[in-house]
Parts: structure tokens; sequence; C-alpha cells
């Protein structure tokens, strides 16, 4: 009788024409451990079967690029033979199922993508979306994922300097946790994980194995149903400490010359990193399963193999180079064992008790997988799906200050001071810019460079219109970047959708995907890594409910000089309010047209490249002579947040005086893209004009800096709301809404 029933294999996640590629690559039928590695390097989250043929439309390369898609984290040039090196990743289904170790895991897992190439961490960012705030569960997720984020951080001493929130009612039963790291290394000291070396000892290090997080990148690869709390064992444990201890001894042995190959244990623990090291150094490998630490007793190989315990990596050492290693781990107080060898097989296998229990060929692991190139509607029919409502008559804004302190006190745009305040955003004492700017600045340290870096998405965009959707999230990520003063250099993405077998969902993701590219490649702003997370739908809301598409961008840019970043802040009374860029008051998919009016309607506002470009290099040139003050880029709300915002990180207010182009409410809260807000010194007013007019930019007088208040002078009367109001309105949404947070984590 088979071992291997239709049962099981639908259970392990793979499809009937799957499992019949397994008994042909095979040439036998699998055994239980053997089943389950193909199960788990063929789900969608480890090999990418339903997106790989569309991520190579992606620009990936350009003379900053180091290292591109493909390893641990990209790898970009900052010059004097430093890199920066960064990626973003998701967690978003353990984070659903259990908040706190799903996002402290998620923050864990990026870390070691990052230190694993070589890099000490500066920084992380994260990238989170939840459900309506009024949902059951939500204050008990957003409870938990702050803390966990915080939780892991904190404790080992990486600052969480940036990041983004939003709420729909598209992610009550299916978060979205991201997570990114940024490290800096040396050019000359970059680690990678090809494994070769014929003979050569395979050597796990870190934290033992035990049965926590196994199929968790098959239940990363499935939607949800309304057994989801059932899946809680799926879900990691993270021990932050031990991550502290493992970066410090990694880095103590990268200084040496021991290390061939290194990659860290992630999605499907030692059985993803086993494979991933053999294959793309064309060798195979050979492991001993009774040499793996574990820390449960009788372990079967099925279980090590699949286990995703956290705090562990894999490395391929020189010959005679064991002792020295185990010398540096064993003082970390981190197991070290030498659990198998190189082989020139070309396959997998594993021996346990003194048996072979698996023998897997590796081509049709990695490279072979299965590859998909799902039907996608098209853009007629997914308009057709989508039934988003064409922009109707647009009300007039009839009292601006009301509608201002009512998207002040929303939950897109209210303050994320309650989030931010449990991260440590200082340690290390490089933070130059923490959360509340455009993007956050960490000095590199002993240098006067400082690396800026954002993480944006706009998904109602994306939902209305995928491509211009794509575009805008880059293009958003480029002007955060850019409002600082730093060159943008690359990006991470963190690309989030539903169930790709619905043609809408590809629909969403191709499209997304093509205008992420065509904003790279005008920008030259390339793409160096990232993280594919699909399924993300839930059918314990009722009626399949799936996320809005959301690209989650992370970007790095570099200043020459981190003193002379700019920021969001009003600076003083009696500067000159500029607008730069060109505002024609697109009020499609605006926040001002759902949160006062209710409506979500039209087309997201279009993104003109070349604009973009004519734009951010103006405003980057005049930070770095010190003619703009502050700046701060147009984003949800318009011209009316933009300048809330500034006035309150700088506790001076503004006098508008300027005309409204299109009317008052499109003038005011559409979101226009390519738009920066910025002050200048009068004396500096007329030669800023004047580089504007000879570079091609549109620059805008409108109005001034003043004292307490905000004042709209507008063709009927003055509207005006006070500096503390608005204060109120923008700080009061999460202590109201959290109350006693530490209650819902216990």
């Amino acid at each position: 009788m088979s071992q291997i029933t239709p049962e099981i294999v639908a259970q392990h996640g793979l499809s009937v024409e799957e499992y019949e590629r397994v008994l042909v690559a095979m040439g036998r039928e699998p055994n239980l451990t053997e089943l389950g590695i193909f199960s788990v390097m063929w789900s969608e989250h480890c090999s990418y079967k339903s997106s790989r043929i569309h991520l190579k439309k992606l620009p990936t390369t350009g003379p900053q690029v180091i290292c591109g898609p493909g390893e641990n984290a990209g790898v970009i040039d900052i010059g004097d033979g430093q890199a920066a090196i960064f990626k973003m990743e998701s967690h978003n289904h353990p984070s659903y199922i259990e908040p706190y170790q799903g996002a402290a895991t998620g923050v864990g897992g990026i870390l070691r993508d990052v230190f694993t190439m070589g890099a000490r961490p500066i920084a992380n960012l994260n990238a989170l979306r939840f459900g309506r705030p009024d949902h059951p569960k939500m204050r008990h997720l957003i409870a938990g994922v702050v803390h966990g984020i915080g939780g892991y951080g904190n404790c080992v001493g990486v600052p969480t300097v940036g990041g983004e929130v939003n709420f729909h009612p598209a992610y009550d039963g299916n978060i979205l946790v991201n997570a990114m790291t940024v490290g800096v290394a040396e050019q000359n000291k970059i680690f990678y994980s090809a494994a070769s070396g014929i003979g050569n000892s395979i050597v796990y290090v870190g934290s033992k194995t035990g049965r926590d997080g196994i199929h968790g990148a098959t239940m990363a690869s499935a939607d949800f149903g309304e057994d989801s709390e059932s899946k809680r064992p799926t879900v990691q444990v993270g021990d932050p400490f031990t991550e502290k201890l493992l970066i410090e001894a990694c880095l103590e042995l990268m200084a040496s010359d021991a290390i061939v190959a290194i990659q860290d244990m992630g999605a499907a623990g030692l059985t993803s990193s086993a494979v991933e090291m053999a294959s793309k150094g064309g060798v195979g490998i050979e492991l001993d399963m009774n040499a793996v630490p574990q820390r449960e007793t009788g372990m079967t190989p099925y279980e090590m193999m699949l286990s995703e315990s956290q705090e562990r990596m894999l490395m391929v050492l020189k010959p005679g180079r064991e002792d020295f290693a185990e010398a540096i781990f064993k003082k970390w107080e981190l197991d070290f064992a030498v659990i198998g060898k190189v082989t020139e097989t070309g396959h997998m296998v594993l021996k346990f008790n003194g048996e072979t229990v698996c023998d897997i060929p590796l081509a049709p692991l990695a490279d072979e997988a299965p590859l998909y190139d799902r039907p996608a509607a098209s853009k007629e029919e997914y308009q057709a799906w989508a039934k988003v409502p064409p922009l109707g008559a647009t009300p007039e804004a009839s009292d601006i200050a009301a509608d201002l302190l009512k998207l002040m006190a929303s939950p897109d745009i209210a303050s994320r001071r309650w989030i931010w305040e449990q991260y440590d955003t200082q340690v290390g004492a490089d933070t130059v810019q923490r959360p509340g700017g455009d993007a956050a600045v960490v000095r590199v340290h002993g240098t006067q460079k400082g690396l800026a870096m954002s993480t944006d998405c706009t998904p109602r965009y994306c939902y209305a219109d995928p491509y211009e959707g794509g575009k805008q999230a880059i293009a958003e990520c480029y002007r955060n970047l850019s409002a600082v003063g730093a060159t943008p250099l690359a990006v991470t993405n963190c690309l989030n959708f539903a169930n790709p077998q619905r043609p809408e969902i590809m629909a969403q993701l191709t499209g997304c995907l093509d205008g992420m590219g065509d904003a790279c490649r005008a920008l030259d702003f390339p793409i160096v890594s990232g993280n594919v997370s699909l399924y993300n739908e839930s059918k314990a809301t009722g009626g399949g409910s799936a996320i809005l598409p959301t690209p989650a961008i992370g970007g790095v840019g570099l200043l020459a000089d981190w003193s002379k970043s700019a920021t969001i802040a009003f600076k003083g009374t009696g500067d000159v309010i500029v607008l730069i860029g060109d505002r024609r008051g697109h009020l499609g998919q605006s926040l001002w047209l759902r949160e006062v009016h209710g409506r979500e309607e039209g087309p997201p506002p279009p993104v003109d490249l070349e604009a973009e470009r004519r734009n951010g290099e103006f405003v980057r040139a005049h930070i770095a002579t010190g003619a703009l003050t502050a700046v701060h880029d147009v984003s949800d709300g318009g011209v009316a947040v933009t300048i809330a915002e500034m006035a309150l990180a700088g506790n001076v207010g503004a006098m508008l005086h300027a005309p409204l182009p299109c009317g008052v409410a499109c003038s005011l809260f559409g979101e226009d893209q390519g738009l920066y807000v910025a002050t200048i010194a009068d004396h500096l007013l007329l030669e800023t004009l004047t580089a504007a007019d000879a570079a091609g930019v549109e620059i805008e007088r409108i109005g001034r800096t003043i004292a307490n208040r905000l004042i709209f002078e507008l063709p009927d009367d003055d509207h005006v709301v006070t500096l503390d109001a608005l204060r109120t309105a923008h700080e009061g949404f999460f202590p109201a809404l959290m109350g006693d947070a530490a209650a819902l984590v216990a």
C-alpha cells in the first residue's frame, strides 16, 4: 500500500499535477520527508511560481548596484568602499494568527537576511496594514504587532526609524506586516550563499531546532479559512537576545577568512537554506540529521527539515577552520555543529540513524520548480470586476477648517506617535531623523554620509488602477527620499496580493509590476531585492475577502552630508511658502472625498515620471544649497494636510493666500503627484524662482509662515484653524483607539 495518499499530498499543498512532477523528478514515489521538502520548496512562498515570470520584467541593474535580486538582500555602492545592504519581507499570515510572535519573528528574519551578507544592521522599518479600527479583533492585532516589532527590535539593539500604517476593511481578515532592514558593510567583506568546495564542512550555528514553525511556508502560501486560529503552531517563536549574540558571532567570524558561504534559515528552515546554498553553487549536499542541535526529544528528519525555529544559520567553512569557528560561537554561548559536507552528486542526501532517509536531485527543487503564467484579466475586464465608480460631480469645500480637522483625525492621516514611541528610534546614536517626516535618515557611523530610507504604497490607488498605482508607489518613495535631500539609489519591495489563481488578482499583480518597472526605469531607481506574498485573503470574513493590492516599496537614498538633510518642520515665522510642481487638483481616490464625503470614486492621480524626476532633482539641489528651509511632499490629504503637518512639526503656523487654480477643494485637498511644499527665506526667493524657471520646474508662491494658526484666505472669507485644535485632532486617534494596549497583548 502506498505511503503517500492523495489526502497527504493535498495536505502538503501540492496539486495533482505537481505531485506527478515529483514522481517524474524522483523516478519513484517519495517518502514523507521527501514529500515535505518538495512541498515547502514548491510553495508559493519559496518558489514564486506565480510571479517569477513577471518579476523578470523589473529593472535590477545600474552603476550603483553591486548585487541585485537572488541573494539574501540587495547591495548598493554608497562610496568610500562601503555598501548598503537591505531588503523587505512579509510576515502576514503569522502576524494575523499570533500577532506578537508573528511580527517579532518577521523583524528577526529580515535582520538575518541583512547580516548574513556581512552587514551590521543600522535601521529597521515596517509597513503595516490593518482592517477597520472598530473590527472586534483589530485592537488586539494592532497591539500585538506593535509590541512584537518593538519587543524584538528594541532588544536586539537596532533602531526602528520609519514606516507606514494604513487601515481598510479589505484587511479585516488578513493584516499585512512587512519588515525592512538596512545595514552597512565594507564592499570587500560581502558574503554570498553559493556553496562550493567538495568535502567542505556544512555547519549549523545559532539556536537549537524545535517543532515551532513546521509548515510555515506552506501556510503562508494559502488563503485563510475559518480555521486560521488552528494554524497557531506554524508560527515561529523568536528570541531577540539570541539574535543579538548571533549577529555579533557572525560578524566576528566574517572578519576572518573562514567562511565560504552563508545562508540564514528563514522560510522552510533547514530545507530552504541547504537547497539554496547547494543549488546556487551547483553542488550536492549531505546532512547527518542526528547532528542537528535539537531542543525537543524524538524529532524526526521531517520535523527537523521543515521546522522554522528562529535565530539559526547554515555555513560552509574552509577546510580546517571548524575549530576556529566553533570557538567563536561557543564564546557567544551559541550552538555550533558540523552537520554535513558539500558533495559532487547534485543531490540532497539526508542520513538518520545510519540510514539514508532522503535522496532528492536538487535541480527539480530549485531551478526547475513549477513556473506558472497564470491568466490575467484584461484592463477592461478588471475595471468591470473592480467596480470603481467614475468620479462624479465633486462637492465644494465650504468649511476648510472642519474638513481639515476631520482629515487630520482620520485613521490614515492621524499621528503615528503612539506607535513609534514604543520603538527605540535612537539606539546606536546615529539616527538623524526619526519617524514623523518624509524619510528617516541614519548617519553612516564615523562618516558625514547619511542613508535616507522610506516605505511607501497607496493601496487604494493600486486597486483603482494597478498600473498607475504601481507607478505612484515608486514615485512617492522617490519623492520622500528627495524631500530630505537624499539621492534615491535603489528599491526593495514586498508584493502583497491575494489569490493569483483569480485572473483579476493577476491583473493587479501584473499591472502594478508594469507600473513599478516603468517608474524605476524613468527615475533610475532599480529594484535590488524583495519578497512576494500571495494568497492574502480570508474566507473567515465571509465571501472570500481579498486585500487591496499592496506592492509596498522600501527605498534607500544617500546624503553626502547628513547635517544638510531637510525636515518637514517650519523653521520660523516670515518664510515664504512655495509649491514645487504642477497643481491640477486631482480628487479621484482622495482621502478628502472618502473621509469627508464617504465616496471612493474615480481614477487615482496620474504620475508624470519626467516631471517627477525633474522636480526631485530641483528639490535635492536646493536643499543642498540651503535655499529650502523645510520640505514636505504632497500625498494623502493634499496641500492642506501637508501644510498642517509642517506646521505641527515646527509649531509654526501659515497664512495661505495663493490663487486657487481649480477651486477650493481640488486646490487644497487634491492629491496631485510630483508636488512638494517648501519654505524659502526672503533673500533667496528670487534666486530660487529664477533657477526653477531655468530648470522647467513649476513653482508657485502660496503663502507665508506665521504664528499659532493656519489661515486660508479665500474669496468668500478667511478660514482659520489653530495649531492647538489641529494637534488635538491629529494626536487623538491612536490613544483613543488603543487605551490600555498592554492588556490586549497579555
